[in-house]
This record gives C-alpha cells, structure tokens and sequence, in this order.
C-alpha cells in the first residue's frame, strides 16, 4: 500500500500519535533492524558473570605497638580507634583483636556501599587521629577489602611429571608465567599458591654449639648482620654529576652461608660451618604443600603449585578466562620440554558462559512456546507480529543494561524470564483490538490505515496505565536492603526498562507489521472497496 495523507485522522493518545508517525515511515523498518543488531552485539560484549557483582566495603586497620601488651593494645589504642571509626557513615560493623605488639581493627560496612569512597573515607579517619597515637606506636598498616580481586575467577595447578627439572626451576619458570599473565588486559592480580620459595637451610648441631657454648640466638644474630641490605651511597661532585657507590651481595652462594663469623672461642673465629650444615634448598620449616591426584593411568599424585587469576571488576570475565588460555597454549610446548604440565582446575569464564548460554536458549524456547501458543488464539499472521515484538524489546532492555555499566548474568536473564509473558501484553492488546476492528461492521468503511490508527489509539491509555501498574509493583525490590537486595538488584532495574519498552515497540511495530501481514477479512466474511482498492 502506498503512502498516505493521514495527518485528518484524528488522536488522542500516545499510542496513536506513535503508530501514526511510524505507519508509513522509511524509518520503521531500518529502526527495526537497528533494534535486533544492537540487542545482539549488547549480548556479545556485555560483561559475562555467573552472578551479579555485590558491592562490599570494608577493610583492615593493624596497628603494630612494639613492646605493649595486649591489655595496653587494647585500652590505648583499639578502644579509642572503634571510637574515631564508629564516626565514619556507612559503617556497619566493627571487630578488633589485641594481641602482644600489635593490634587489628576490621571494618565492615553497609552492603551496596561505594567501595571507593568506603577505602578514602576508612584512611582518612585513621590519618587524622594519628596525633592522638601513643609515641610506642608505628605508622598503621590499612588494608581494604577488596572482593573483585579477592576472588580468583580461574586456578591453574602446575605440577611436574618425571621431575626433570629442580623445584627451583620449575618454581622460577612459573613466576616467570605468572608475571606474563599479570600483563594481559583486564587481569588486575596474580598469586601462587602452595609454592615453597628458595631458602639456604642451616641446621645446627646442638652437641658443637654446646661445647662452643654459644646459643641459636647468637646464631640468628650474626646472620642477620651480614645479611642486611647495604644501601647504595650516592653523593655529588663538584661539577654536579652524581656518583653511585654499590656493595656486592655479601650471601650469594653455600659458602657465603658457611663462612659467616657468629662468635669467637679461644680467640678464633667460628664459622657457620663448624657447628651446622648448609644446604641450598627450599624452606623445608613450610609444611603447607598441595598435591594434584590424576586418574589418567592409575592414579598418581604430584605437587603442585597453584596459580591464581582475578580480573578487573566490570570487565568480561570469559574473555578475561580466554586470553589466559590463549597464552597458556602458546607456552604448552615449552612447559611440556621442561616436565611441566598444568590442569586448569577452577574456570569462572567457562562457568559464567555455560549460565548465560543456557538462559538464553530457555529464553528462545520461550519465545518459541509463546508463538506457537498465539497460532492457536490469534492466527499465523498475528502471531509472527507479536512473536517480533519479544526480541526487540528484549534487544533495547539489552542495551540500556550494557549502557548502565550492568553485567549478564543469571539473575539478568532471569529478570528477563520473568518479564516475558508481561512483554508480549501490549503487543497482544493491540494486536487483539485491530483484529476486532477488522472483522467488524462498524468499520468496514475505514480504511484499513486509517483502522490501525484509530484501533491502536483506542487501547493505548488503558494499556500505559495497567503497564504503569506492573512497574510500581517492580519499584519496592529496588529498595531492599542487604545481601539479598544487592543480589536481586538486576530484576527492579530491568523489568520496568522491558516494560517500557514493549509499549513503545507494541504501538510501533505492530500496526507497522499489521499493514503489511493483515488482511481485512481474512475469515471470507467481509471484503470492502475503498477508493477503487480492494484490501
């Protein structure tokens, strides 16, 4: 049907004014296509997580007081500390633990708290009161809570096979690893876990250090002294260029160790090495160790060291999990050569993709029950109409999440789940009304362009006003507290942007689409001519 005048049809509401300006418009089919295209790229590039992000703040006050005891620790500097911290806004709970030399306050606030605003509000009551600090204590050590990188979203063990290569190397080889994936983009912290880290071992012999009559802590002592770091002396000449002094490392290897003067007997010097044996080695005083049990021929236990990836808060966590892979694979060859294996025992990426992927495919489901189930009510034509309605609407409430900084998760795509019958409602109200008008003896001398307008126009206060109701119904979630209101905070904050949006694409598409699909008269009851066409 070609384009029309029909600025003489009158309306009066929103819906109409929309189906009038769209019915005919060159833009409708392009905004269509624009709708579905940005939906699906929001749903590739969206931030995928298993669960939403919870906003916790908090963190760690530790207090060193050399030579105080607890009972001081506590009355000089925890209990007027919570003090100055119960001024903070926003703090929920406060516990302290006062032991000899030192003492720790942690804080805990309100759930849905600004993180970052929480760590400079926490360190600046702290700085303000240090000139109320007793003199026996040092600089506090503040330590905030930092869940996002706290919590590894993938674990990767590393164990050798035939044990080619020391524990040393295959200690340094994994560093070296871990500093490569620190580089990667969106990955903010890397750890080892279970690693031993390389130590002299100096075990005495009690019976020597009897007859020298000496003690361990003479011992410790004398490695301390020769142990300490020299700083570098730096000093200007006269023509202003600088001159740097450096000292080698007095213990570089097992005889540095062994020779190190701890005491004199008799006026001779004893050495290290006349009352214990050095080894070079691991810190054998660690008795932490982890173990990877493979079942692939029998079942064989090996150590393992245990590396840790956590990614930037906001970001994708499969691409995060994706680029570490990518960069495992291409050292594979080059651990294999050396002995050395991995097995990836934790995966957030794969995990939070195997939620979403399946949310989504029970969402095309869905969709599909929804369409078949119009065939039976509406027709084959008025079902495909408001079968496309579900999608773009979906396709904008997608976009406006990934505008706002939200993630894809289980409980975004449940938010969706539970909106989906309340989507299709504008759309089957419409739908519903223009088929009555075209099947009816009242209009047969509408034209059918005309029909739609006035068929849309006549539902569209009723429908924005149940619409409206639905909404207000959604608003109280946003307001609950705690744990749970952080974790359900995807469900008030999608459902009434879908809500909306299926009554701007209902009073849009579906007379659009009607104007195209429908018929007037389908059921052979009524064929009208007007202006010389038969619709």
């Amino acid at each position: 049907m070609d384009e029309k005048d029909l600025s003489h049809v009158k309306v009066t509401d929103s819906a109409g004014k929309l189906a009038k300006g769209f019915l005919y418009s060159p833009l409708t089919a392009v905004l269509a296509v624009a709708l579905l295209l940005i939906g699906y790229l929001s749903l590739e590039i969206m931030p995928r997580e298993e669960d939403p992000q919870i906003a916790i703040s908090g963190g760690s006050i530790i207090v060193p007081a050399p030579g105080l005891s607890p009972k001081e620790v506590e009355k000089i500097i925890i209990e007027p500390l919570e003090q100055r911290l119960r001024e903070i806004k926003g703090v929920e709970h406060i516990y302290s633990m006062s032991a000899p030399n030192v003492g720790i306050v942690n804080v805990m606030y309100y759930i849905g708290q600004n993180r970052e605003i929480s760590n400079l509000k926490l360190y600046d009551k702290v700085m303000q009161n240090m000139d109320q600090m007793p003199k026996e204590v040092m600089q506090p050590l503040i330590k905030p809570l930092d869940i996002d990188i706290d919590i590894p979203i993938m674990g990767i063990a590393f164990y050798q096979n035939n044990n080619n290569i020391s524990y040393i190397k295959f200690l340094q080889t994994i560093e070296n690893l871990k500093k490569e994936i620190s580089t990667i983009n969106s990955v903010s912290k890397t750890t080892l876990k279970g690693d031993l880290k390389k130590q002299y071992n100096i075990e005495v012999d009690l019976g020597k250090l009897k007859g020298y009559h000496l003690s361990l802590g003479q011992i410790v002592q004398g490695i301390k002294a020769i142990s300490l770091k020299v700083p570098d002396v730096k000093a200007k000449t006269p023509d202003n260029h600088l001159v740097v002094f450096g000292l080698k490392n007095a213990i570089e290897t097992i005889d540095d160790v062994k020779n190190i003067i701890v005491a004199s007997y008799m006026n001779s010097p004893i050495y290290i090495k006349d009352i214990a044996t050095v080894s070079d080695g691991i810190e054998i005083q660690n008795k932490k160790t982890a173990q990877i049990i493979l079942k692939d021929d029998g079942i064989k236990k090996h150590k393992q060291i245990t590396l840790t990836v956590a990614k930037l808060s906001g970001t994708n966590a499969v691409f995060v999990a994706d680029d570490v892979k990518k960069l495992l694979e291409s050292y594979k060859d080059e651990l294999n050569n050396q002995g050395i294996y991995y097995k990836i025992t934790r995966d957030y990426g794969v995990r939070a993709n195997d939620a979403v992927n399946e949310l989504v495919h029970h969402l095309v489901i869905t969709i599909a029950i929804i369409a078949v189930m119009l065939v039976f009510f509406l027709g084959w034509r008025e079902s495909a109409i408001v079968t496309f309605t579900v999608p773009a609407i979906l396709a904008v409430t997608l976009f406006v999440a990934y505008m706002t900084d939200q993630t894809i998760n289980r409980i975004t795509l449940f938010a969706f789940l539970l909106s989906l019958g309340l989507l299709v409602d504008a759309a089957i109200i419409v739908i519903e009304n223009i088929h009555r008008h075209f099947h009816s003896h009242e209009s047969e001398h509408i034209p059918k362009d005309e029909l739609l307008i006035i068929a849309t126009d006549e539902i569209g206060a009723p429908t924005n006003i149940a619409t409206l109701a639905i909404i207000l119904t959604m608003v109280p979630m946003a307001f609950v507290g705690g744990m749970m209101g952080e974790f359900m905070k995807p469900i008030p904050y999608n459902v009434p942007v879908a809500l909306i949006a299926s009554l701007f694409i209902a009073y849009i598409f579906t007379p659009y689409l009607s104007n195209k699909l429908l018929k007037r008269g389908s059921d052979g009851a009524h064929h009208h001519k007007n202006d010389g066409e038969t619709n």
